[in-house]
């Protein structure tokens, strides 16, 4: 089978084996955890694999070709591993997932049998269920090019371009209040324009919530105040010692991107594409039609 050393796949061969699974998981925040469902620890790629964690897997689905390989892993919900509320925070989230048969007489000896990412995570009754899915799964995606008015770009990715260290579109401090991980309020945020920040992003970059983010709804002041608002509260424990960062949103218009960003060249929409209207148009005797631009 395909990825298996000889040396594995004679031991294998002999009909009575050592062999146990162990799970490895990498989270974007670089936070790893090792589990096996052998009955002692297990080290090896310098990760300690964990044997008291009570996590086991289904059987993998694995295919040849461009299908996808899903599994699933279930495991107990404890601090010393998994902690419920680091789930609901979305710490798990998108984290990598690797999977072997090991020979745990000897780890040298192992096959590297699953490699993909988290999908949908569950909790209930004190355990968590992880959907496994592989590496196939980003074929899934739609991708290619969408003709619409609007930029189909990320603010600052690779398409748009735009230098977000530049000064005056990115704030980073403390806020003066913090209500419900949601709004974020300062007495004094001069600089910035009303609604300079809607539809941008805050990031927490201090305290136990340190690296979840949230979009960001609104910016206004109102009654002297500053205040940001999220479109979903921030899955994390906050107060108001937490530094976040906030940075400049962008609604996607052509003029926004001439006038807040003059980032104009990278513009990824179509501003003159015809509505269906226009396309349904008919020729007259009277007044202009010329074909020409409709701005």
């Amino acid at each position: 089978m395909s990825g298996q050393s000889e040396e594995f796949l004679a031991h294998a061969g002999t009909g009575v084996t050592t062999l146990c699974r162990a799970w490895a998981i990498l989270r974007t925040d670089g936070k790893t955890f090792g589990f096996t469902d052998h009955d002692t620890p297990l080290n090896f790629d310098g990760i300690e694999f964990r044997a008291d964690t009570g996590l086991s897997a289904a059987a993998l689905a694995q295919s040849t070709g461009l299908s996808v390989d899903n599994t699933e892993a279930l495991g107990a919900l404890t601090d010393a591993s998994v902690r419920e509320d680091e789930i609901e925070a979305g710490r798990f989230d998108n984290a990598e997932v690797r999977a072997w048969m090991v020979n745990w007489a000897k780890p040298d000896v192992r096959w590297l049998q699953f490699r993909g990412s988290i999908g949908e995570l569950r909790r209930s009754g004190g355990a968590f269920h992880a959907e496994l899915r592989g590496l196939t799964e980003a074929l899934n995606r739609p991708l290619g090019r969408i003709y619409q008015k609007p930029c189909t770009a990320v603010l600052g990715d690779g398409s748009c371009g735009f230098d977000l260290s530049q000064p005056g579109y990115v704030f980073e401090g403390q806020p003066d209040r913090v209500i419900d991980n949601r709004v974020f309020e300062w007495d004094d945020l001069a600089g910035f324009e009303p609604r300079w920040f809607s539809r941008g992003r805050l990031d927490v970059t201090s305290g136990n919530a340190a690296g979840l983010w949230g979009m960001i709804k609104r910016d206004a002041f109102e009654d002297g105040v500053r205040r940001i608002e999220l479109w979903e509260a921030v899955r994390g424990q906050m107060n108001r010692a937490d530094a976040v960062r906030l940075t400049a949103g962008c609604d996607k218009r052509f003029d926004t991107c001439r006038l807040k960003f003059n980032n104009l060249l990278n513009f990824q929409g179509f501003p003159d594409l015809p509505s269906d209207d226009w396309m349904m148009t008919y020729p007259t005797s009277g007044g202009t039609n010329s074909g020409g631009s409709l701005r």
